[in-house]
Formats: C-alpha cells, sequence, structure tokens
C-alpha cells in the first residue's frame, strides 16, 4: 500500500495528471470526451479549479495506491495541511514554463514540517516555452531555502505531461506512458508505518455528511485493526471521550467508496455511526483511548458578516432559505466540515461574522449557498488584525505578477499603494502566435 497527496500551485496540473493515473490503471472507466473527472463540483469545472480536496485509489504491479487531489489556491490551504497528515508521501508538481510559485513554497514547507519526502515532477513538458531543467533547479534552491534535510534534498525528478498521459526520467529519453511516474511511486514513497497489533487508533482529517448514514468520519488508521460493530471510542479535542458503535466501513475503489468488513493500519478509510465527531479528533480503542496530536490549522486572515435579505426584493427571486436560522444552520455546518472557516454570532444572532483563508475562500462559500437557494446580505471583506503584546499584526502574502514591458511602472505603483515591498524583477521570453519574442516582465 501506498497513500500520497498531490500538491502543487493553482493550475500547474494536478487534476489532470491524476486523471491520467486513474486511466492508465483502469481505475475508473471515462467516456468519450470525459476530462478532469475528479473535478466533480459544478464550481469546479467552471472555474478550472480545485476547490474541495478528494479521495482516489488504484492498482498498480498488486500496491493500492491512495492518491488525495488537493487544491491549489492558498485560500483553501487549511484543505492541504489537512490532507497532509494522513499520507506517507507527496508528489510535488512544478509547471515547467511557470516554475516554483507562491503557493508551490506553501504546499513544500507543510510538506517538509511533516518530514515527507516529496517526489518532485515537473509538468506540461509538453509546453512551447517549456525550461524543465531550469525549473528544477530553481525547485532545488527552494528546497534549500526551506532548509529540508540532506534525506528530503535527494528527491527523484519526473518529468511529464500529464495531458497528454506520458513521463520520463530523463528528457533525453522520450516516452509515450505514464509508467514511469508510476515506478517512481512505488520506489520513492515509504509504506504506511503502521503496526495492526497495537490498540486502533484513527486521526479524522475529512467530514461528510450523509441524510441517510448521518456524519461520516474520513482519516487514516494509524494502529490497529477495526469492524463494522465494533464499540469504538471518541476522543474530543478537550480530552472528553464517548463511545460509540461502527455501523459502516467503506474504503475508496477508484473513485467509489465501497463497503468492507474490516481495515487494518495504513488504511484511509471512511466510518459512519460516530455522533459528535470533528476534524482533528481521533477515534481510538474502547479499552485504551489515546488521542492522536491534532492537526495545525493556519487561521483565517479575512472575515465578512452575513446576515438574511432585507430588501423590498427579498424572496421574490427564488430564494427558499431566507431566515437568520436558516443561515445559521447552514454556516454551523460548514464550519463543521471546513476547518478554514470560523464562524461568530453577532447582534444576538441576526448577523454572523464569517472568517476564511481569503476573499476566494469566502465567495464560493457565497456562491454555494446562493445556489443552494439561500438568500443573504454580505458585507465588504475586513482584514484580521492580530495584537501580540504591544504589537498589531496583519496577514501577507507573496504575490508574483507578469506584465507586459509597457505596463512595468504602473504595476510597480499600484504594489506599492498597497505597502507591498518588491523583492525581485525578472525578465523571461514570451513567444507570441506569431512567432516573435519579446521580454516579459515578472514582479514579485
Amino acid at each position: 500500500m501506498r497513500n500520497l497527496a498531490i500538491v502543487a500551485h493553482v493550475d500547474h496540473g494536478k487534476t489532470t495528471l491524476v486523471d491520467t493515473l486513474l486511466r492508465y490503471t483502469g481505475a475508473h472507466k471515462f467516456e468519450e470526451g470525459e476530462v478532469t473527472i475528479m473535478d466533480s463540483n459544478p464550481l469546479e469545472k467552471e472555474r478550472g479549479i480545485t476547490i474541495f480536496s478528494k479521495n482516489a485509489s488504484f492498482n498498480y504491479k498488486g500496491v493500492q495506491c491512495n492518491i488525495v487531489d488537493t487544491p491549489g489556491h492558498a485560500d483553501f490551504g487549511s484543505e492541504v495541511e489537512r490532507i497532509l497528515e494522513m499520507v506517507d508521501g507527496v508528489l510535488l508538481l512544478v509547471d515547467a514554463v511557470d516554475g516554483p510559485m507562491p503557493q508551490t513554497k506553501f504546499v513544500l514547507k507543510k510538506s517538509l514540517e511533516l518530514h515527507l519526502k516529496p517526489i518532485l515532477v515537473i509538468n506540461k513538458i509538453d509546453r512551447p516555452n517549456a525550461r524543465p531543467n531550469e525549473v528544477a533547479n530553481m525547485t532545488f534552491d527552494l528546497f534549500c531555502e526551506l532548509k529540508a534535510s540532506d534525506e528530503q534534498l535527494d528527491f527523484p525528478i519526473v518529468y511529464a505531461s500529464g495531458r497528454e498521459g506520458y513521463a520520463t526520467l530523463d528528457l533525453d529519453e522520450p516516452s509515450d506512458t505514464i509508467k514511469p511516474l508510476l515506478d517512481t511511486i512505488l520506489h520513492r514513497v515509504l509504506p504506511p508505518i503502521a503496526n495492526p497489533d497495537l490498540p486502533f487508533q484513527m486521526l479524522v482529517t475529512m467530514l461528510d455528511h450523509n441524510s441517510y448514514f448521518g456524519r461520516t468520519a474520513i482519516g487514516r488508521i494509524f494502529h490497529g485493526a477495526i469492524r463494522v460493530g465494533d464499540p469504538v471510542a471518541l476522543v474530543k479535542r478537550d480530552g472528553t471521550v464517548t463511545k460509540n458503535k461502527v455501523t459502516k466501513i467503506m474504503k475508496y475503489k477508484g473513485l467509489t467508496p465501497v463497503d468492507v468488513n474490516e481495515a487494518m493500519a495504513g488504511d484511509i478509510i471512511m466510518i459512519t455511526g460516530i455522533e459528535g465527531v470533528s476534524i482533528g479528533e481521533t477515534l481510538a480503542c474502547i479499552d485504551d483511548p489515546k488521542a492522536l496530536p491534532a492537526v495545525k490549522i493556519d487561521e483565517p486572515t479575512i472575515s465578512m458578516d452575513f446576515s438574511h435579505n432585507t430588501s423590498p426584493f427579498a424572496g421574490k427571486d427564488g430564494g427558499v432559505f431566507l431566515t437568520s436560522r436558516h443561515i445559521r444552520e447552514y454556516l454551523e455546518h460548514e464550519a463543521m466540515v471546513n476547518v478554514g472557516i470560523k464562524v461568530e454570532e453577532v447582534d444576538g444572532g441576526e448577523r454572523f461574522k464569517v472568517s476564511g483563508r481569503g476573499e476566494l475562500h469566502l465567495e464560493i462559500l457565497i456562491e454555494t449557498m446562493r445556489r443552494k437557494g439561500y438568500e443573504l446580505e454580505v458585507s465588504r471583506p475586513q482584514v484580521i488584525l492580530k495584537k501580540i503584546g504591544d504589537q498589531v499584526l496583519e496577514p501577507v502574502e507573496v504575490v508574483v505578477v507578469e506584465v507586459d514591458e509597457k505596463y512595468q511602472g504602473a504595476g510597480m505603483q499600484a504594489l506599492g499603494e498597497r505597502k507591498a515591498e518588491m523583492n525581485r524583477v525578472q525578465e523571461r521570453i514570451s513567444i507570441n502566435n506569431e512567432g516573435k519574442r519579446h521580454y516579459v516582465p515578472e514582479l514579485s
């Protein structure tokens, strides 16, 4: 068995590569014209980005590989932080043209902190301006900047095109199959370090909800084994312990959860029957309920006020859920399954202060609620300030802007007005449709 996550900056090709792996191993039967099967949410298909982490599995040379596709946008970083807790290796994707970007640094930093050994995949080598060797050197410099250990610096490099479905370990040896990447996964990702003879322990890293089965806990079994019908202890964050009974166990086969009677240490599974379970809590042996270390999640940076629609047109545009009670119920459920969001009541429950990781994070939440029939009013986003001692701190982001040469001055001025500090100006060659070469300044 191998448990691994695929991480990268937004739009560097994670989801397309996972689709290619599932297609090659026969884990999913693709219909003609079907693409990015992992982006199943309508918003993901419309925007072309991954918003929610998703589990899948495939079998290669008799080894079951559990792979998790993660978002690439910094606003959904809490998804990445949770997922890395339940895997033993990561595929770090870097675009062969763009090179390492801000979110590349974020996901790599989190991986190195958890002592995971990444496999570097230089993706999109079929693009016209691809510079795979230069990008590999830039990524090595990023590893050094993040103080990777000697063992972590000894990472394999795979050159691939997820869209075209091939990978190679040597650019001088072309390939027409993704097999070299799969072989690298088997050789370089460690099997789960887990002991099935120890008392049962499982860290809950994701939650799902089904109207029939109720709350579903998703996570990795660190030790022991579990069977349907077994009693199990839920160790909550405050140390309290409640007793439950496992009613259903599911594993992923391809993209589909399938029922199983038992699961062993190292498996990534779904369990139902656990009342009141939350992300970061531990399911443990009823006779020896010990908690695993909780998942550390970065704090929100932006907040908005939500309230019910008070305009004269309330309820006249197809809205179904119009009251504060409806909004409260939805936000409480969202905060339960999405640890990157915090919800606080304001004005006695008439308004709700919703904090998230960024504007896109909250925008996706608002759009999802709108499509489900909720009508609401929202305030403009406010940056969350944090006071430590006598200092008032505000969140900072790393921004990379690509502009044409004639707009370079305007770009610098716009960044300067937002208290930006310029730390790098780099010129990149770009080739237009007519084959003409020109330089594009990159401000960082």
